[in-house]
C-alpha cells in the first residue's frame, strides 16, 4: 500500500511540532515533507533579546538541519504556487502531491503598506532588531516612539515588552532622564482578553513615564522624523521602534484561499474549506491571536486528525484556542497570562503578577521545545 503524503509549508511553531507528533505516532506509515524557505528557526521573543545586546543573531539560530525526525524530510525551498483542490504545492525546486496538506506559512512583513517604513526602523525580524540594537548603543537621548502599524500582528504584547525593556536599558545606561518613549497601538488595551494583565501594564507605564497611546495605528513615516497616526497625529522622534503591518503570504492569496487577507480555518478543527487542507498558525484566521504557542496548540489538533484517519482507536482533539504568553516587566521580572479563547462566550485570561521566578518559567518553555524539536537544552 502507498504511503500517506503528507505536506506541511512552514516551519515555525505549528509545522515544527506537527511534524514532530506525526513523526511519533506514524513511524513509516506516512511520508511528511516539511517546506520552508529559510534556513533555521529563531523564538519571536529572541528579537528582544537581540535588540537589547543580550545575545547574537546567530547566537539564536536553530537550524533546521538540526531538525531530523522519522519519516520526514524538510526542504529550504521557496513555495510558488499552491493548488488547494488537488493538494499540489510547487516550489522552484519542483512539485509536491499531497494527500494531506497543511498550511503553517506564517504572516509577511507588509512595509509598503506604511509609506516611509521602508526606509526606517523595525524590531520585528530579526535584522530589524539587530540594527536598532546598534542604533540604541549610540543613543544618548530624544524622543523614542514605538508604532504598529496595524492590527491583527505577531505576539500582542511584544511592544509592551519593548517600552518596558527600553526604559531598564536606557536607565542602566543613565541616559533616561534624556529620553521621551511612547507607545502605539492598535488595540484599546494591552491585552484586551485579560483587563488585570492590561492595568498591569498601563500601571506599569505610567510609573515609569512611558505615554501610551490606545486605540491608534501608525499610517505613515514623515521624512523620519515623525510617526502620523491614522487621525492625523503627528508624533516626532529621534528613534522609530516599528511593528509593520501584517499579512498571509501572496502565494496564499494567489491559490484563491485568503479572505480578508488570512486563509480561514474553522475554530475547532483548523480544516479549511478545501477537503484535506488545513491552515494553522499566522496564517490563518483560527480564532486565537498570532502567537506561536497558539499555533503550537492548533498543530497538535491536526496532528490528532491525520493520525486518528491513519491509525485504529486514535481520538481527534478538538482545538481548545488556550495558551501562556510570557510578558517581560523589566527589572529581571516576568509577568504570565493564561489566555482561553475558544471555551466561552467571550475570550479570557489569567493573570500572573510578575516575578523573578516566572523567569524560570519562561525559560523552561523555550529549553523543552528546543529539546523536542532539535535535541538541543540550549
Amino acid at each position: 500500500m502507498a504511503k500517506h503524503n503528507i505536506t506541511v509549508l512552514g516551519a515555525g511553531f505549528g509545522g515544527l511540532e506537527l511534524c514532530t507528533a506525526l513523526s511519533e505516532a506514524l513511524d513509516d506509515r506516512a511520508d511528511v515533507t516539511l517546506i520552508d524557505k529559510s534556513d533555521a528557526f529563531i523564538f519571536g521573543y529572541s528579537k528582544l533579546d537581540v535588540l537589547f545586546g543580550a545575545t547574537t543573531p546567530q547566537a539564536v539560530r536553530l537550524p533546521y538541519k538540526e531538525f531530523v525526525k522519522p519519516g520526514v524530510r524538510i526542504c529550504q525551498q521557496t513555495v510558488t504556487a499552491i493548488d488547494p483542490v488537488t493538494r499540489r504545492v510547487t516550489t522552484e525546486g519542483g512539485v509536491f502531491e499531497s494527500d494531506v496538506l497543511v498550511l503553517a506559512l506564517g504572516a509577511d512583513y507588509d512595509f509598503d503598506a506604511t509609506p516611509g517604513l521602508a526606509e526606517s526602523t523595525e524590531f520585528y525580524t530579526l535584522a530589524g532588531a539587530a540594527r536598532l540594537g546598534e542604533l540604541l548603543t549610540r543613543f544618548h537621548g530624544g524622543r523614542v516612539v514605538i508604532g504598529v502599524c496595524g492590527a491583527p500582528y505577531k505576539c500582542p504584547p511584544a511592544p509592551s515588552e519593548a517600552a518596558l525593556l527600553l526604559h531598564d536599558y536606557l536607565s542602566t545606561r543613565g541616559v533616561r532622564s534624556a529620553c521621551e518613549i511612547t507607545l502605539v497601538l492598535p488595540l484599546e488595551t494591552p491585552v484586551p482578553p485579560s483587563p488585570e494583565t492590561s492595568k498591569a501594564l498601563i500601571a506599569a507605564f505610567a510609573e515609569r513615564d512611558i505615554t501610551f497611546v490606545a486605540d491608534r495605528e501608525v499610517s505613515s513615516l514623515d521624512g523620519g522624523k515623525k510617526a502620523v497616526l491614522d487621525d492625523g497625529t503627528e508624533l516626532p522622534f529621534d528613534l522609530f521602534f516599528g511593528v509593520p503591518k501584517q499579512r498571509a503570504p501572496k502565494v496564499l492569496e494567489l491559490s484563491g484561499m485568503t479572505e480578508d487577507g488570512y486563509v480561514h480555518a474553522n475554530p475547532k478543527t483548523l480544516q479549511t474549506r478545501f477537503p484535506g487542507v488545513y491552515a494553522i498558525g499566522d496564517c490563518a484566521r483560527q480564532g486565537t491571536p498570532k502567537a506561536g504557542v497558539f499555533a503550537e496548540g492548533a498543530a497538535r489538533t491536526v496532528a490528532s486528525s491525520i493520525i486518528a484517519d491513519l491509525l485504529p482507536n486514535r481520538a481527534k482533539v478538538p482545538h481548545a484556542g488556550t495558551g501562556s504568553c510570557y510578558i517581560e516587566f523589566g527589572g529581571g521580572r516576568i509577568g504570565r497570562v493564561d489566555i482561553d479563547f475558544l471555551s466561552g462566550p467571550e475570550p479570557s485570561g489569567a493573570y500572573h503578577a510578575p516575578s523573578v521566578e516566572l523567569r524560570a518559567d519562561k525559560e523552561r518553555f523555550g529549553s523543552s521545545r528546543r529539546a523536542r524539536w532539535f535535541g538541543r537544552a540550549t
